[in-house]
């Protein structure tokens, strides 16, 4: 009997021990209670010291000006630590202070004194945004900024500037004890608006790697002052996974960060912004010289010294966020955004101020998208909708929707693949292949698409692997075109450009006509090319025609359609289903086009997730009908 007592006493000790906590956050709480839905927490900080993996806080609603950095992660995918918004409930999570007090200094200036003690350690409005590939257009900038009514003001060079910007703006002088802003407003009084500053670096960071398994769910995320984040230097974002492994970002709203939105690496060490060092560091270790180079023992020193590899690093899931309003990057990582998936998500005004510049403005930007997913997302009004810079193998782009883009909708920077791109719809100006390797499928093309050889040598890897097997030039060529839906623009199909700073000019042309000044013809098959789109020469199943659809894009709501006119003739091309057999190996890395799940590949559904017909329809939709129409493409459902 004491046997079979004892048995239960430590069955139900193991039992205790392993029940997971739920701890509530309010306004009305306070740190010193118990965190218990009738006794809740008053800061998410102070929930987040007190959970273990397993354990869910729930955050209720309010604004919570705060920077809430976990100390911790989950065990695995079973035991993580949820961060979530109480259901139904509004809650705001700021890196922001309200500024009162204002005063006005002349006709349209207005100024306010604030002491540095509000800002603790960090003071935005001291930072200057520096690092790898910035450009900051002979001026200086900072991380700080103003906000009126949850809209950001624009950072003049000058005080005097003040007086003649046609905008609403602000500029800084910080001295011993004190910080004093200047704005202009406009018509209106700041004393009468939601007038704010920014005082915290981030919202939601780790600030050391490793911390794993975390969900964060259903937050307004606004008003921090993240550094800049190039991919040799730790990458701060409003919220981001640091170094980590296994993150949940989900129905969030990500805005207003003079950098970055949402950040998915990279590691942080004494090399961050090599290119930019002093010379008295750069003698650390003179492999250092700035550049690619630079670069590239960034990625050595993540597998030799920070476990580089699937079991640590990546798998992050990303879905259902809204992000704008970030002047670098909506989404940003390198190397530690590996393994992940970035879907649903909607990225829109991106790098929309441009009073800096740089390489790395996009919605999405990743360097070594490996075995990635970034599917069903729609991308508008930014620089540069999605731009996959280096190391891309194994990833899957599908099912985007990308316009009013000012630069390129996609762009693959020397790349040696495999990749698949894939019933996409491009309506910008471009896209934009210095790569090899891509599987080009069922996409629509209402843009010109650029391509050229590139004299950088740049690392490829085993199969769904991180472990390198070497170097290559971008001099292959090595691409695939099937089943895609090209519209011309009437006129000349390709154009030369010569860049500057590029060490070989590149070409442009509504369809692949482009490649014929490629060291090799993709293969292509299938595709149809509408109102002076042209295909190479070696694709002789092309269907050309004449006929313009008059592509429009209309917005109701939070709705987007596509208004096109469809020829009669549009499936009459020879297509055929593509599979992982067609595409065969990318030649470089000697690796098979497979999904960026390692399963064979086989595209036999539609944008819409419509299953394909054994001679599917070019193009992103399947059996789509002739004539004028209108076609709703967001949300797809």
């Amino acid at each position: 009997m004491k046997e079979c007592i004892c048995i239960f006493l430590v069955f139900f000790c193991l039992l205790s021990c392993t029940q997971t906590k739920e701890y509530h956050v309010s306004k009305s709480g306070n740190d010193s209670h118990a965190g218990s839905e009738k006794s809740p927490f008053l800061t998410i900080q102070q929930a987040a010291n007190m959970a273990q993996p397993g354990d869910v806080i729930i955050v209720h609603e309010g604004v919570y000006r705060e920077e809430i950095t976990p100390p911790r992660g989950g065990a695995s995918n079973e035991e993580r630590i949820v961060y979530r918004a109480a259901e139904g409930e509004k809650v705001v999570i700021k890196g922001s202070e309200i500024i009162t007090g204002w005063k006005k200094e002349s006709e349209n200036v207005w100024t306010v004194e604030v002491p540095n003690t509000l800002f603790g350690e960090f003071n935005p409005f001291a930072e200057i945004i520096v690092g790898d590939w910035f450009d900051n257009k002979g001026r200086k900038h900072h991380t700080g900024c103003v906000y009126q009514d949850g809209e950001w003001l624009f950072e003049a060079a000058e005080k005097a500037d003040l007086n003649v910007l046609d905008r609403k703006a602000w500029f800084v002088e910080v001295s011993y004890g004190k910080t004093t802003v200047y704005a202009t407003f406009g018509d209106t009084d700041p004393n009468n608006s939601l007038t704010e500053i920014n005082v915290r670096q981030t919202v939601f960071y780790p600030r050391k790697p490793f911390i794993n398994y975390i969900t964060v769910k259903g937050f307004t995320l606004t008003q921090a002052a993240p550094a800049w984040a190039p991919p040799t230097a730790e990458q701060m974002g409003l919220i981001g996974t640091h170094w980590s492994k296994g993150w949940i970002i989900e129905d969030n709203t990500i805005s207003h960060s003079i950098n970055v939105g949402l950040s998915m690496g990279k590691y942080g060490d004494q090399y961050d912004n090599a290119t930019t060092l002093t010379s008295e560091t750069k003698e650390l270790d003179l492999r250092f010289k700035g550049g690619g180079w630079a670069y590239l023992h960034t990625i050595d020193r993540a597998r030799e010294t920070m476990k580089w590899n699937k079991a640590n690093i990546g798998s992050h899931i990303v879905r259902n966020n809204k992000i704008f309003n970030c002047e670098q990057a909506g989404i940003v990582g390198s190397m530690g955004a590996a393994f992940s998936q970035i879907t649903n998500n909607h990225i829109h005004d991106i790098h929309t101020q441009r009073r800096f510049g740089g390489a790395e403005m996009a919605a999405i930007k990743f360097h070594a998208p490996i075995d990635m997913l970034i599917a069903n997302n729609r991308i508008n009004d930014a620089w540069l909708g999605i731009w996959l810079d280096w190391m891309t193998q194994g990833t899957r782009v599908t099912g985007n929707l990308l316009y009013r883009n000012d630069c390129h909708d996609i762009y693959a920077e020397v790349n040696h693949g495999p990749y698949i791109v894939d019933n996409n719809i491009c309506l910008s100006n471009n896209c934009r292949h210095l790569s090899q390797g891509g599987a080009f499928v069922h996409n629509l093309f209402d843009c010109e698409f650029g391509t050229w050889e590139d004299g950088r040598s740049t690392p490829y890897f085993k199969a769904h692997s991180t472990e390198k097997v070497d170097d290559h030039k971008i001099d292959v060529g090595d691409d695939r075109f099937y089943n895609n839906m090209w519209i011309g623009n009437g006129g000349k199909s390709v154009k030369k450009i010569a860049e500057k700073n590029q060490h070989v000019p590149f070409y442009y042309s509504y369809g692949t006509r482009c490649y014929e000044f490629r060291p090799q013809l993709p293969e292509a098959g299938g595709n149809t090319y509408y109102h002076g789109a042209e295909p190479c020469d070696n694709e002789s199943t092309a269907k050309v025609v004449k006929h313009n659809p008059n592509l429009a894009v209309m917005e109701e709501g939070d709705e987007v359609y596509l208004i096109l006119d469809i020829a009669s003739v549009h499936e009459a091309t020879a297509t055929q289903v593509v599979t992982t057999d067609l595409l065969g190996k990318a030649v470089v890395p000697d690796v098979l086009f497979y999904n960026y799940d390692g399963t064979d590949l086989i595209i036999d559904s539609d944008y819409f997730g419509k299953k394909r017909d054994s001679t599917p329809t070019p193009g992103p939709f399947e059996n789509i009908k002739s004539g004028k129409q209108k076609v709703k493409v967001w949300p797809k459902k």
